[in-house]
């Protein structure tokens, strides 16, 4: 966001020192130097922008322009033969004139050197003189480098120019990171702003501040109401651009303006009567005399008046009478005695609303300059709508947003006239409500991976699922159905059903603790269902542990079994078939190890999928005098194996229940497993969950393995990828 409007409106935007890339700083402190030394030595320099060509912010804009619109891009067009498509431009932060910004900061930093020079001898003279030796006092003063040079004199010595790019040579992303072309040294701009008249911005920021007093902004371009204004002076502001009868009035202004003249004169007719007593008061000391000016009261009264005080907008309050009680009048709060969230609401609708009329020279906003034409793009930012608003209301506007920016009678579904809404947000329910197509997600990379400093990168999720609509439309409609935090994780886990769902997140709070400071999302999607999710969980690179079923079913058959070492089984579970590790053999399932049962990335050192399911354990039943081997077939009997003792006197009915009967019957670890499985068939696992949740013992559980060995893994990579600094991609591999 902030990208975008230092350089689409920087008038309102200017740039910082900051705004430049922190690890290119040594690199323009370094040209600096190299002025310095080149001057000093009386050395020839060749003062070209070559050198800074990697170190100037830039942004490459891409149009998508039909033939019929050519007109509206004639300034951008790169060669007489480009006949439509798209369109590239690159904005770049550069030296307004490299030769003047050369002797400012030479003429500056001899400046710093003579005043240094000075107090070094100033130092040395007082030194003499008290005949002691006594430290030189600090003094640090500007410019001590280019950067700090920079820091004061940026906005005087730099500018955005614009250059065409060649639509051939566009490249998409790799593995997220954008590919843009590269700059030749010496390369022609275009002449003034190519973007004038083509594209309309209006922004809102997140910092909207309400409560608090602001002035309203009088430019062109600014919304109804700058951030931090009341919504009364929303009202007001919109009212004066676009409804004010005394602006360019028209035939259906007359009845207000009639209407304010006669409330004028009224008024100026009963103010003289009461000032009458008062005037004949001065009168009395002998003011005003035969040729003084009399004093006489006149009003002069505008429209906007009556909305200039702070309960120009209230809330009507409704009140409930009970049998036989008198209506009372209607019950009015000021604005600030609403919620904070309904103020924001209605704040930004407002101003959308103000935007587009501005926008499209609704009522008095035609007058400001009625020659200039209606440009064809309107980009429309708007920064965290989620701040003060709940989840429902995060939703409406959302939905809502965009059909307010184009409820105008020329736009609609129009094609002349285009609206894009930018919106940032860290809200799920925001997420939620916007289809993939239009989601860019932004991931946090460390120093160290893509640069010297940590960086985001965008991912367009427009292409995750590529032309699989079968599963784009499963992800979309189960992320729906469920919810968007995995967009805003620092890892996924992916659990096979309700009972994983309800027992894990308490695992976590109870045993992991790092991790349980992370933020994980589970999602509860089934080992049928989890690989619909590998191309956005690749695409996103998110860590991800999937907790998932054995499923184990007799050779050559699709009938369920309780697994058996040496049969021949094979799993139904399509993710461990055709994701991670994309086996179907039991046997070899069993035979992993945990590194074969990860997936990796050489390029990605974030990244990386694991595969958890049931492995055979050894254990000891009540009243056995060895251990035994055990075979579990999904979570909750593989939970009872790791507790026998606790669930064999563990009180409740269903699944509780038979596996507690399992247990107490004895006959040996594959006697146990088998009754487990046959409950399993009829069992209700939710509820199992809920009466393990309930029990006294719950917090001395032990969580099954390979549920645990999940987990220690999962925190292990979360705490690598929480530091902020990696070694570099080539010590890494090393």
């Amino acid at each position: 966001m902030l990208a975008l409007r230092r350089f689409l409106i920087p008038r309102r935007c200017p740039f910082d020192i900051h705004d430049f890339t922190l690890c290119h700083w040594p690199a323009i402190d370094k040209i600096g130097q190299s002025w310095i030394d080149a001057k000093e030595s009386d050395s020839a320099l060749d003062l070209t922008l070559e050198p800074w060509l990697p170190l100037l912010p830039t942004l490459d804009l891409w149009l998508d322009v039909d033939v019929g619109e050519m007109h509206h891009v004639r300034d951008l067009i790169p060669t007489l033969d480009w006949d439509g498509g798209l369109l590239g431009v690159r904005l770049r932060y550069e030296p307004e004139n490299l030769g003047d910004l050369y002797k400012d900061f030479l003429a500056a930093a001899a400046g710093a050197k003579a005043l240094r020079a000075a107090a070094t001898q100033a130092h040395a003279e007082k030194m003499a003189a008290e005949a002691m030796q006594m430290p030189e006092p600090k003094l640090t003063l500007w410019p001590s480098s280019l950067v700090d040079y920079l820091r004061r004199e940026l906005s005087s010595a730099f500018s955005i120019r614009t250059f065409s790019l060649d639509p051939a040579g566009l490249q998409a992303p790799l593995n997220g990171q954008a590919r843009p072309q590269l700059s030749p040294a010496v390369s022609p701009n275009l002449e003034g702003d190519p973007l004038k008249g083509l594209i309309r911005i209006h922004d809102i920021p997140a910092q909207r501040g309400f409560g608090e007093e602001a002035a309203s902004s009088d430019e062109e371009d600014a919304p109804a109401g700058a951030p931090g204004s009341r919504l009364s002076e929303q009202l007001r502001s919109y009212y004066s651009k676009h409804l004010d009868p005394t602006k360019g009035p028209d035939v259906k202004d007359l009845g207000a303006l009639q209407a304010i003249e006669a409330a004028q004169d009224a008024f100026d007719q009963k103010l003289t009567e009461s000032f009458q007593v008062a005037f004949s008061e001065v009168e009395g000391m002998g003011y005003p005399g035969v040729t003084d000016p009399k004093p006489r009261v006149s009003t002069r009264l505008k429209a906007i008046d009556g909305l200039n005080h702070s309960t120009a907008i209230t809330f009507v309050v409704d009140v409930t009478l009970a049998a036989g009680e008198t209506a009372l009048p209607v019950l009015h709060l000021p604005e600030n005695n609403n919620g904070l969230g309904y103020q924001n609401l209605i704040s930004m609708i407002f101003r959308l609303l103000s935007f587009r009329d501005s926008w499209m020279r609704v009522g008095k906003a035609a007058s400001v300059n009625p020659a200039a034409a209606i440009e064809p793009l309107h980009l429309v930012l708007v920064e965290e709508p989620e701040a003060h608003l709940h989840a429902q209301v995060q939703q409406v506007f959302i939905n809502k947003a965009y059909e307010v920016l184009r409820a105008h009678p020329d736009l609609k579904d129009s094609k002349l006239h285009r609206t894009q809404l930018v919106v940032s947000t860290h809200s799920s329910h925001v997420a939620h409500e916007v289809s993939f197509e239009c989601l860019r997600y932004f991931r946090r990379l460390p120093a160290g991976m893509v640069t010297k400093i940590p960086v985001s990168t965008v991912i367009n999720l427009t292409e995750v699922f590529g032309t699989g609509d079968e599963t784009a439309r499963f992800v979309t409609r189960y992320l729906r159905a469920q919810h968007a935090d995995l967009f805003f994780a620092d890892a996924a886990i992916l659990v096979e059903g309700p009972a994983e769902r309800i027992l894990v997140p308490n695992f976590i709070r109870q045993k992991f603790n790092a991790l349980s400071k992370s933020y994980i999302t589970v999602l509860e999607i089934g080992g049928s269902h989890a690989h619909r999710l590998k191309p956005l969980i690749e695409h996103l690179g998110l860590l991800t542990l999937i907790i998932t079923d054995l499923d184990s079913q007799l050779a050559g058959t699709t009938t369920a079994a309780a697994p058996r070492p040496g049969a021949g089984q094979t799993t139904s579970n399509t993710t461990l078939r055709q994701w991670v590790p994309a086996k179907t053999d039991i046997d070899t399932l069993w035979g992993m190890t945990a590194e074969q049962r990860t997936l990796e990335r050489v390029d990605d050192p974030l990244f990386a999928i694991r595969a958890a399911y049931q492995m055979p354990v050894d254990v000891t039943l009540p009243g056995a005098g060895t251990s035994e081997r055990a075979y579990p077939y999904t979570f909750e009997d593989a939970l009872v194996f790791e507790n026998p003792g606790a669930f064999a006197a563990l009180p409740g009915a269903g699944l509780v229940a038979r596996f507690r009967e399992a247990i107490n019957q004895g006959g040996g670890a594959a006697k146990v497993g088998l009754a487990m499985f046959e409950a399993l068939r009829s069992g209700k696992k939710a509820e199992f969950a809920l009466d393990v949740l309930n029990a006294a013992s719950f917090e001395t559980l032990v969580v099954p393995r390979y549920i645990a060995e999940g987990l220690t893994w999962l925190q292990e990579r979360i705490k690598k990828k929480q530091v902020e600094s990696l070694p570099t991609m080539k010590e890494a591999a090393a």
